[in-house]
């Protein structure tokens, strides 16, 4: 049923570029939602198809006409009065444009010209959203699987979609063919291949793949620029004075001409990436060199480094094996580029060079999108305003690390692993350290017992996931275990000092010389459920904030009950990491754009504070047993922990009992579990390290050391 309906799809494609009535397709979609709100599931289905395939025939007859005037009525090139050179060709270009489209799109070309809000749902395949429900709604399950995989492909941050592919993979009858991307690239799947045949040293696979990919990118690209050539998008709503024919002119001209620059940026993105592929072009040419020199067709290898010394005309590996390949063809060899890689960078420059006029002149504004671009086709006011940005860049991040160094930790060895800046959002911090091996071990003990006691750890399904079985053991319960000598009395103790260095590491950073309370404390273990995790896709924990309820679609967090709105500040130390998944990561406001990720292991604290700027969730745990101390703090004291009190006076009169006051238990960690991370005395000669290297936990480089203030 899926190749029906992709089969469907071109059809109504290639009919929509014939003579006749195509039904704008942002009525058509406006008419699907509301079917489908209305629950009416067989119009809905009708009216979304007929949308996607009302918006694939405008595109196709928009590049149909856009080329065959360009071949009908070209551009003169010889001398003569500018108007009647240019602007002569350009009203017959447009005449000719305003027939084609007219035939095409009966029965007016501008029925066809949607809101952006609109456009932006179909670039981001959001009909395929609807389109799945509506399918599933009719029990045709393979075009639902397609629709709802296609969907997915783009928005893989979707959690929601993430819960129904699930579904879809548990249902009997689906077909692991259906889950086909309907809307593919055929570049990006020839790149992949491509380079894992490279990466594999298949060199002959290679190069076919590549090929093909580079050939497939550079039909897209054109594709692309010629849908660049639509109406002028006024970015300035609150302009009120109408432009002149030179500005107007100009200013679309430009607009035109930053579209077609940003397409290489749309090839070079994967769907459901963020961020393209830098050197898109100039990686395929980079890996067809080599490829080509392995397999002994040097002539190929050459053009290839020809090609690529376009884009980077200095660069030395290049350039020697540049030298290397006219020694092994003879020096009187015609080595040469492609042709169709120097028609590219020349009017890649081309156009740079009129934008960059414009950026100088015109008060524009570009993002570059190449870095092989020459520096000398940016003007000289622009490179001192671009040295300007990034002197200023730099005394932000000192005035970052400035204000981080303000609370130095109490304990010596701590490691600050990653700082707000790093994790791309504010109050967020990962320390290492805080635990050694042998405490986490004794601390997970503490859960066993715990387990094997039955009481405190009820092991019971997760209340966030049907995957996983969720554990939890607050302080007064390890106390009263460890009274009932179901537990040592050490296990129990070492909770209650891990968790409050962990306050005082926390407080120390983000708040020195103000007061953070226990709000509650939670030794929490996750266990894989064994036969339920095959194609899961959904979360340990969903994204959420700790003291407001989240509304995503709102962008708003509310503060208000059943939320902990008291909280401030929250906290976990992980104890292990031998399994797979259980990480913690952060997001926008939407729950769905991933910020950072922060991978668990004995020892690691990740801390951040408790509102709306720190939305966050829990991915499974596909296998294996995740255990931390969950950690929440407060500013305020008529909403600290109760139960910890209680704890502690059931550790005060143990020592009353054995006779060793609190002086002899060194106020942390007993002489028997002294480590590195416990502290020493303070060194004058300590200073934080150097952070130089780019974000990520797992540095090869010293991590910033704070030193020591007092004892625990």
């Amino acid at each position: 049923m899926a190749s029906l309906l992709c089969l469907s799809l071109l059809a109504a494609a290639a009919a929509a570029t014939s003579p006749g009535r195509l039904v704008p397709f942002d009525l058509l979609y406006a008419d699907g939602v509301r079917a489908y709100l209305a629950r009416d599931w067989a119009r809905a289905a009708e009216l979304l198809q007929r949308a996607l395939h009302s918006y694939a025939g405008l595109r196709a007859a928009r590049r149909a006409c856009r080329a065959a005037c360009a071949r009908e009525e070209p551009f003169p090139g010889g001398p003569g009065r500018w108007e009647a050179a240019l602007l002569g060709p350009v009203l017959q270009r447009a005449g000719c444009l305003q027939r084609c489209l007219g035939r095409r799109l009966r029965p007016a070309p501008s029925a066809h010209r949607a809101s952006r809000a609109v456009r932006r749902d179909f670039e981001r395949r959001e009909p395929y959203n609807y389109l799945q429900v509506a399918f599933f709604k009719l029990k045709r399950l393979d075009q639902a699987v397609s629709a709802a995989h296609t969907f997915f492909v783009a928005n893989p941050q979707h959690l929601q979609m993430r819960e129904d592919i699930e579904k879809y993979r548990r249902m009997s009858g689906v077909k692991a063919d259906s889950f086909q991307d309907l809307e593919a690239t055929p570049h990006w799947e020839a790149y992949e291949t491509g380079v894992q045949h490279y990466d594999a040293d298949e060199y002959l696979q290679a190069v076919a793949r590549l090929e093909e990919s580079l050939s497939e990118a550079l039909s897209a690209l054109e594709e692309c620029r010629a849908l660049c050539e639509g109406p002028w998008e006024d970015e300035d709503k609150e302009e009120k004075m109408q432009p002149g024919l030179y500005e107007a002119i100009a200013a679309h001209y430009i607009q035109v001409l930053k579209c077609r620059q940003q397409c290489v940026l749309e090839i070079a993105t994967k769907p459901g990436r963020i961020s393209a592929t830098e050197d898109f072009i100039p990686s395929h040419l980079d890996l067809l060199q080599f490829a080509y020199s392995q397999v002994g067709n040097q002539t190929l290898a050459a053009e290839c480094a020809a090609s690529y010394l376009l884009f980077y005309p200095t660069d030395e590996p290049m350039l020697e094996k540049m030298k290397q390949y006219r020694t092994e063809l003879g020096e009187d060899a015609d080595v040469t580029a492609r042709q169709s890689i120097q028609h590219y960078v020349q009017r890649s420059l081309m156009e740079k060079k009129l934008i960059y006029y414009a950026v100088e002149h015109l008060g524009e504004n570009f993002n570059d999108p190449d870095l092989w671009t020459p520096e000398e086709l940016i003007p000289e006011n622009l490179k001192e305003k671009y040295r300007e940005d990034q002197e200023k860049q730099k005394h932000e991040t000192l005035d970052v690390e400035e204000r981080e160094k303000r609370g130095p930790l109490p304990f010596e060895g701590i490691a600050v692993t990653m700082d707000s800046q790093q994790m791309n959002g504010t109050q967020r911090v990962v320390f290492d350290r805080v635990l050694t091996e042998s405490e986490c071990k004794d601390l997970l003990r503490l859960t066993k017992a715990a387990g094997e006691a039955g009481d405190g750890y009820r092991a019971r399904r997760s209340p966030h996931t049907p995957h996983e079985r969720f554990e939890g053991l607050t302080v007064l319960k390890a106390m009263q275990l460890a009274q009932n000598g179901d537990v040592e009395w050490r296990d129990a103790k070492l909770l209650l000092q891990a968790s409050e260095k962990s306050r005082r590491i926390i407080e120390s950073y983000f708040i020195p010389g103000k007061k953070l309370h226990f709000s509650f404390t939670h030794l929490v273990c996750r266990t894989a459920i064994d036969g339920e995790q095959e194609g899961r896709m959904d979360l340990s924990h969903p994204v959420h904030a700790d003291n407001c309820l989240l509304d995503p679609e709102g962008q708003e967090c509310w503060k208000e009950p059943p939320a902990y709105v008291y909280r401030d500040y929250s906290g976990i130390l992980y104890l292990n990491d031998d399994f797979q998944g259980g990480g913690l990561f952060f997001t926008e406001m939407d729950t769905v754009t991933v910020t950072a990720e922060v991978h668990p292991k004995c020892g690691r604290l990740v801390a951040f504070s408790s509102g709306k700027e720190n939305p966050h969730g829990v991915w499974a745990v596909s296998r294996g047993r995740r255990c931390a101390i969950a950690l929440w703090y407060t500013h305020s004291q008529e909403h600290a922990e109760q139960e910890r009190v209680k704890a502690e006076e059931l550790m005060e009169q143990r020592a009353v009992e054995q006779d060793q006051p609190d002086g002899d238990k060194h106020q942390g960690m007993d002489r028997s579990r002294r480590s590195s991370s416990e502290p020493r005395a303070p060194s004058r000669a300590t200073k934080p390290a150097e952070q130089s290297q780019k974000p990520g936990l797992d540095r090869k480089q010293h991590p910033k050391v704070l030193r020591a203030r007092d004892e625990f």
